[in-house]
């Protein structure tokens, strides 16, 4: 009936993104020869930002303005918050577009300053990906599992002179995904990560000016869902930097501009015969990363098609309400994932709310799973008068 093929069409795009989180190479053609050769990791979830503020910028974050959530895009922010302590927290629905309900993430951070100078902070995001039924070859049931993600971060930033800052995050990762499926048992999984960020503050006392950062995120150790030594896979390291503008016209309106670049520093997979996969597979963690700058088979053509960009505009109103625009983009033979966004905010005292919605974009088999995807996040700002 057509309630048992919508269930099992769930089950089925559940079970794709399951086999997405265990990592692997991905090299398809299409019919006019496009060549598909995306750049994929274990634990993509570190690659969904919990800051709904920036979520309706197009997700940017690296050189936008401090608050409770900079933790994620780029921690040495942190010590030029007006705050003396913030808050956060949010709630993203996941795949929502495609019918599934009970895929989501959330996440949980703060930070206290220490002193003008520093300041130490730390979060909680834990990834949902449901219930999901297995079967056999011939359709018997296997069980259910609940696969489900956490991670967990501890950082410290500080102020190196008047203007810049640098920020030093540990995390550690945990990855539950499958138990016993037809005899075959996946063990839970675990990675050490840290994260080393810079900001230079541009900013005049009024706000206005321009700042831009550094971000090298998730270089860390790879993942292994078996105790076979050589089906470990890469987590997603990543270098981003970015700039953002600030425009004040008086005391009540504002407006900020923002662009990120991100690329992973995950090897590119080139063809999948078992020597090619061996080689791939086997490469040191370190070595990857400086390799991940130049070892696309179609050479620097490629590189750059492994740059996502992500634009932002924020307009705030005598600072109390915000309305955001962004759009991502990510090159067609990457991953071809494509949105524009927007978001409001609201700011009260000590209390912020943010929300961040998704347009639908694509048709049919290019349909977005981002699309219609609605993001909401509280943030609680203390001593802000500073």
């Amino acid at each position: 009936n057509q309630d048992k093929t919508k269930r099992m069409k769930r089950v089925t795009l559940k079970l794709t993104t399951l086999v997405m989180l265990l990592g692997g190479a991905i090299t398809v053609s299409n019919a006019q020869s496009t060549k598909i050769n995306v750049v994929t990791s274990a634990v993509p979830f570190l690659r969904i930002s919990p800051d709904i503020r920036g979520a309706g910028m197009g997700d940017v974050g690296i050189a936008t303005t401090a608050d409770a959530n900079s933790g994620y895009a780029n921690i040495a922010k942190i010590p030029f918050s007006t705050s003396q302590a913030g808050f956060g927290a949010s709630y993203t629905p996941w795949l929502r577009d495609l019918g599934i309900s009970d895929v989501y993430v959330a996440a949980l951070n703060g930070f206290y300053k220490l002193d003008e100078e520093s300041a130490i902070s730390g979060s909680l995001r834990y990834f949902s990906l449901g219930s999901i039924e297995f079967t056999n070859s011939i359709g018997d049931p296997q069980g259910s599992y609940r696969p489900r993600e956490m991670a967990i971060d501890a950082g410290y930033s500080r102020k190196l002179s008047a203007k810049n800052s640098i920020g030093l995050a540990i995390r550690y990762i945990s990855s539950n995904l499958a138990g016993t499926v037809n005899n075959v048992t996946y063990k839970k999984a675990s990675a050490v990560a840290g994260d080393l960020h810079f900001f230079h503050n541009g900013a005049k006392e009024n706000g206005e000016g321009f700042s831009w950062g550094v971000a090298l995120s998730n270089l860390g150790s790879k993942i292994s869902y078996t105790s076979d030594a050589n089906q470990k896979d890469y987590i997603p390291a990543n270098f981003g930097i970015g700039g953002a503008y600030t425009k004040v016209f008086d005391e009540d309106n504002k407006m900020t501009f923002a662009l990120d670049l991100n690329k992973l520093m995950v090897p590119t997979p080139g063809d999948t015969t078992p020597g090619a996969l061996n080689k791939y597979r086997t490469q040191s963690v370190v070595s990857s990363w400086f390799k991940s700058f130049g070892d696309a088979p179609d050479g620097i053509s490629e590189e750059i098609q492994e740059v996502t960009a992500s634009l932002g505009l924020e307009y705030w109103y005598n600072n109390q309400f915000a309305f955001r625009a962004g759009y991502f983009y990510e090159n067609p033979t990457k991953g071809n994932r494509k949105f524009l966004s927007v978001g409001a905010g609201l700011k009260y005292n000590v209390f912020g709310l943010n929300f961040a919605y998704i347009f639908p974009s694509g048709n049919g088999s290019t349909r977005n799973p981002l699309s219609n995807t609605y993001r909401f996040g509280l943030v609680f700002d203390f001593d802000g008068s500073k």
